[in-house]
């Protein structure tokens, strides 16, 4: 890519595309496109369409989905199949038709099957079921992939995915009803720490293993990808390293400065036992993580705070 490239970063305003907007400009790049959602629909065929033909960017980063928890996943099944493959339907289509140079496409973890073995391996992909709570959006995402391989496979595009580790960082959702454990976990112990409450009860056992990069480590990830990877097949992002949701918790909580009780609801669902990408692949390319998580939920939560 060529600073002076045109580069759409599609979903800017979420954590991870706002990440990739600002590693972009600190690399000098001075012609950055972004669309706010109420500007472009990235839903709506006819607008993507109409705003590929007028910009004609050179690269594409595809940042942009319908996220959430378990909650919310498993609530809005329906709009977070359509909604996603809308997305990823017009913008990679576009991509292809208006002669886009490379574009990444950004999926996710929960792709792999529920009972793949440990640490989960690029090729794992499609070799059995997946987690029932959040199918509908790891379908989607598993769509995309295979979109990007097939545009690559019949038109000679340069589309590339990866698929990041659980993220949290700058511009993270802590809405209390449809956030991701991390971020919802910083809420609750500050609001705990606020109104001095006794105890924090955190659903499921405490026994889950999750592995947590930080986003402005993935878009330098994606930053190096974008300009050495120029493969079929997805690639993962993460750290390699997981520790389980107990240990999460006490960690959020010394963060945070929250002194009471923990209690765990081993009455509510788990989710997947274990996560935890392979990523030795990306350390082959010559690319690691540098953000550790201590280091990282302390400038999370600084950004929790400075929104609150």
């Amino acid at each position: 890519m060529e600073k002076n490239s045109k580069v759409c970063v599609a979903g800017h305003r979420g954590m991870v595309g706002s990440a990739i907007y600002r590693k972009l400009q600190e690399e000098g790049f001075t012609n950055i496109i972004t669309k706010t959602s109420a500007e472009l629909d990235l839903r709506d065929q006819q607008a993507v369409t109409d705003f590929f033909e007028v910009e004609k960017p050179d690269y594409v980063f595809l940042a942009a989905a319908k996220v959430g928890g378990i909650v919310a996943n498993n609530t809005y099944r329906a709009d977070f199949l359509y909604e996603n493959l809308a997305i990823q339907n017009n913008v990679i289509h576009q991509s292809y038709v208006n002669g886009v140079k490379k574009l990444m496409f950004l999926g996710s973890s929960c792709i792999y099957p529920k009972l793949a073995p440990q640490p989960l391996k690029e090729d794992y992909l499609l070799t059995g079921l997946l987690e029932e709570t959040n199918e509908p959006y790891a379908i989607a995402k598993i769509a995309g992939i295979k979109m990007c391989d097939a545009y690559r496979a019949q038109y000679g595009c340069n589309f590339i995915s990866v698929m990041p580790t659980n993220l949290y960082g700058y511009n993270d959702n802590y809405h209390p009803q449809n956030s991701h454990v991390l971020p919802a976990l910083i809420r609750r112990f500050d609001e705990a720490k606020k109104s001095g409450a006794n105890e924090v009860v955190i659903w499921g056992s405490g026994s889950p293993m999750r592995e947590f990069l930080f986003a402005d480590d993935l878009a330098n990830a994606c930053y190096f990808l974008m300009q050495t990877y120029n493969e079929p097949n997805l690639i993962n992002i993460g750290t390699g390293e997981d520790l389980t949701i107990k240990d999460l918790a006490l960690t959020i909580a010394d963060v945070v400065g929250y002194q009471g009780e923990l209690k765990f609801d081993a009455t509510k669902p788990d989710g997947t036992p274990r996560k935890l990408m392979d990523v030795s692949k990306l350390h082959g390319l010559g690319w690691k993580h540098k953000i550790e998580l201590k280091e990282g939920l302390g400038l999370a939560y600084q950004d929790y705070l400075s929104k609150d």
